[in-house]
């Protein structure tokens, strides 16, 4: 094997890594919208195995950003790429855990947020398939995820709207709080997709 076959392995290796982290993170949100239909146990422990799994693939990209001097795209970003995805998938844990602690069921607000998100986390993916070979497509899925995450901000102020505008008494608003914070972590899940959007069209820029 050649030296420049040793560097190409080496950059592929990182691809690959980012890859498997995208597409556990997808398969994370597609759990929590099976969450969403009716707060099952199963579909609960299948966002925790996603996000762990996913975890662990960013930890070895870590560690072989810090033992290596080759890389596919400028350390930083790559480095930033895996901590917003990271990010998206520990928001859909937390919303998980956040609604079994508190005892909140899903509704159809809900229901309409993951949804959105779970097209993110899909563009996000399709755009790290697709960055090095095809980054003007890469660039193109990135958009979307940004497009994606208008959207879930719209439904976010509808869901808040909707919220405040019920019966005033002390049940309801108790209920407001603990939908409130529900609501939140998934505003928040859909600003890392943004973010990972951003840093993947940064990092198109940079190749051209």
């Amino acid at each position: 094997m050649g030296l420049r076959d040793f560097f190409r392995r080496r950059e592929d290796k990182f691809l690959r890594l980012l890859l498997e982290q995208a597409e556990k993170t997808w398969e994370g949100m597609q759990a929590l919208e099976e969450f969403m239909k009716d707060g099952s146990d199963e579909a609960a422990k299948k966002v925790q195995m996603a996000e762990k799994e996913a975890d662990e693939f960013r930890r070895i990209l870590i560690d072989e950003l810090n033992r290596s001097f080759v890389t596919p795209f400028d350390r930083e970003d790559l480095f930033s790429l895996s901590r917003a995805i990271d990010d998206i998938v520990d928001y859909a844990d937390t919303t998980v855990e956040e609604m079994t602690i508190l005892g909140v069921k899903p509704n159809d607000h809900l229901r309409a947020m993951v949804s959105r998100l779970v097209a993110a986390a899909h563009e996000v993916y399709m755009a790290v398939v697709r960055l090095k070979d095809h980054p003007g497509v890469a660039l193109d899925h990135a958009r979307r995820a940004k497009s994606v995450e208008n959207q879930v901000e719209r439904l976010y102020r509808q869901a808040l709207a909707d919220l405040f505008s019920g019966p005033k008494d002390v049940e309801h608003l108790i209920e407001v709080l603990k939908l409130r914070e529900i609501y939140r972590h998934l505003s928040n899940c859909a600003d890392r997709g943004d973010e990972a959007a951003n840093v993947i069209s940064d990092i198109v820029v940079k190749m051209a």
